[in-house]
C-alpha cells in the first residue's frame, strides 16, 4: 500500500522557507492551518527543524525525526536513520506530513502526492529554500488568497496540489 505523504510549506515567492534556523515571518493563519491539518497525524521532519521548534515535540501528533547518526533517540519522538527508514514507519492509514527543513523537502519531494504551501507573495533573504518546484506534475485543487492581514505586511496564498 502506497504511504499518503504529504508536504507542507510556507514558501516566500523566491522559494525562500528560512535564516539561521528560523522561520522569515510570522503568519498566526498559516499556524493555525498547520495544526489543523497535521493534529492527529504523522510529522516527518529533520533534526534542525525539530530544535527549532518552539514546544517539543509537537503536541497530539507523532513527532518523527531523522537524523544520520544511527542509534541516536529523542525523547518522546520517532527516529527514522533515512529517508526511506522513515517512509517504512510512516502511517499507513493517514496523510503523513513532512515539514522541514530545506534537505527533507528536497528528499521527499518524488515521493510525495500532495502538497499544502502557504505561498507567500513577496521574496525574502534566506539561507535555506525550498527546491524549485515544476507544477506541471501538480494540479492546484484549492487555492484561497489573503490580502487583508493586518500583521503582515504582504498577501499570501494557502494552495493545495495533488500529483498527477
Amino acid at each position: 500500500m502506497q504511504k499518503q505523504i504529504s508536504i507542507i510549506v510556507a514558501i516566500a515567492s523566491n522559494f525562500a522557507i528560512g535564516k539561521d534556523n528560523d522561520l522569515l515571518w510570522h503568519i498566526s493563519k498559516d499556524l493555525k492551518r498547520f495544526k489543523a491539518l497535521t493534529q492527529r497525524h504523522y510529522i516527518v521532519m529533520g533534526k534542525k527543524t525539530y530544535f527549532s521548534l518552539p514546544v517539543r515535540p509537537l503536541k497530539n501528533r507523532t513527532n518523527m525525526v531523522i537524523t544520520d547518526i544511527e542509534g541516536e533517540q529523542i525523547d518522546d519522538c520517532l527516529m527514522a536513520y533515512s529517508i526511506e527508514d522513515a517512509i517504512s514507519k510512516m502511517d499507513t492509514e493517514k496523510e503523513n506530513f513532512i515539514i522541514g527543513g530545506g534537505s527533507i523537502y528536497k528528499q521527499f519531494l518524488p515521493h510525495a502526492n500532495k502538497l499544502y504551501l502557504t505561498k507567500i507573495h513577496k521574496s525574502f533573504d534566506a539561507d535555506t529554500f525550498f527546491p524549485e518546484l515544476s507544477l506541471k506534475e501538480w494540479k492546484l485543487v484549492e487555492k484561497t488568497v489573503i490580502e487583508d492581514d493586518t500583521q503582515n505586511d504582504f498577501s499570501y496564498s494557502f494552495e493545495t496540489y495533488i500529483r498527477t
